[in-house]
């Protein structure tokens, strides 16, 4: 099965992303993967105190994703997989999309901001040609109803 990847961050577009990609994921039949990343510089404290920050940024993660999950569910009859890594997001990003076949698009979403798309949509746009998938970017300021037209 085709997998539509999705990053969860904090980000406003990444609910547009996830909308796009489960609106996608239910026409075409595919699934939905939910990555999100924790940067390293969230840990660089004691030991025991990167730990407990750790756990914590996945549990803040995970009850993230449980919000969309529970959408993707019930709305379009999706049972998404989230993966979380840890290290520099756009390494990451281009790790799992190189290491799980089942990829088919990398879907992200576009800052509406007038400062640029946002980071990780600048960043990997400059890796787009040698990605073994497509990119797809959501502009963030698109309303449900667009999104649901040209998806």
């Amino acid at each position: 099965m085709r997998k539509f990847l999705v990053v969860l961050d904090d980000s406003r577009e990444c609910l547009n992303a996830m909308r796009f990609a489960a609106l996608r994921a239910q026409h075409t039949g595919g699934g939905i993967e939910v990555l999100s990343v924790i940067p390293p510089d969230e840990f660089n404290h004691w030991i025991g105190v990167g730990d407990i920050m750790r756990e914590e940024a996945r549990e803040r993660i995970v009850a993230h994703f449980e919000v969309f999950a529970k959408w993707m569910r019930d709305k379009h009859g999706l049972e998404p997989h989230l993966v979380i890594r840890e290290g520099e997001p756009v390494d990451e990003i281009l790790a799992q999309v190189r290491e799980d076949p089942e990829i088919g698009v990398l879907v992200l979403g576009a800052a509406p901001d007038k400062k640029g798309p946002g980071p990780l949509v600048t960043q990997l746009a400059k890796s787009a040609g040698t990605l073994p998938v497509p990119i797809t970017i959501v502009p963030g300021d698109l309303s449900k109803e667009q999104l649901e037209q040209i998806a």
